[in-house]
């Protein structure tokens, strides 16, 4: 784990005095995606404001950056919350979370968009090297799409968990760093640290 990248996301790093043995907050998140699942298996049209409202914020991030238009990431938006929202009922929750389900039509749809934006070559001597974009495109899609749900988990950790994590792997401080410039000891810094790991590990592992 020492080589976890973990992105900025859409919120500054908070304080990080918060007491230890405070439990994460209560998952408002798993309660919302349950919510969710009974709207897309009934094809309910509240499906895609319940969409908008608890990942809206980071599917539009992440188009905005993929895309590099405001335009054309709220446009892209749109047909992601439609296409989830015609899909809902063969949508598994066992093959994967709610939010790399929706990042996966989200990254599709971006992509399609790009693919837009490259004029068909007339030079069959350009076919090679336009191959080699699409490719590099795809890539550079699928691994910001990657660092905008590791965002996303940080935001759902405890304050004083995701800011340790930032801190160490966003801004490089070490351990010993972190503790002088919050004024949490030491062992505390690591102590927090381990438990904020393996909680993000275990949301990877279970693809939320």
């Amino acid at each position: 784990m020492s080589t976890l990248a973990i992105p900025a996301g859409p919120r500054s790093a908070p304080a990080l005095r918060q007491a230890d043995g405070v439990p994460s907050r209560p998952s408002a998140a798993g309660r919302d995606d349950r919510r969710l699942l009974r709207q897309l298996a009934r094809c309910d049209p509240a499906a895609a404001g319940t969409i908008q409202s608890s990942y809206g914020r980071i599917l539009l991030g992440y188009l905005r950056q993929v895309l590099d238009d405001g335009g054309a990431a709220e446009d892209v938006l749109q047909q992601v919350l439609l296409e989830a929202w015609q899909r809902g009922p063969d949508f598994d929750p066992a093959r994967a979370s709610v939010l790399t389900w929706l990042m996966t039509i989200a990254r599709s749809r971006a992509i399609d968009v790009l693919r837009r934006r490259v004029p068909e070559p007339r030079d069959p001597a350009l076919a090679t090297a336009l191959l080699d974009r699409e490719g590099a495109v795809e890539d550079h899609a699928g691994a910001l799409a990657e660092r905008w749900q590791m965002a996303h988990l940080l935001s759902t950790l405890a304050p004083d968990q995701a800011g340790l994590l930032r801190m160490r792997f966003q801004l490089g401080m070490s351990q010993s760093e972190i503790a002088e410039q919050t004024g949490i000891p030491l062992g505390t810094v690591k102590t927090r640290m381990v438990r904020a790991l393996e909680q993000l590990r275990g949301m990877m592992e279970e693809g939320r």
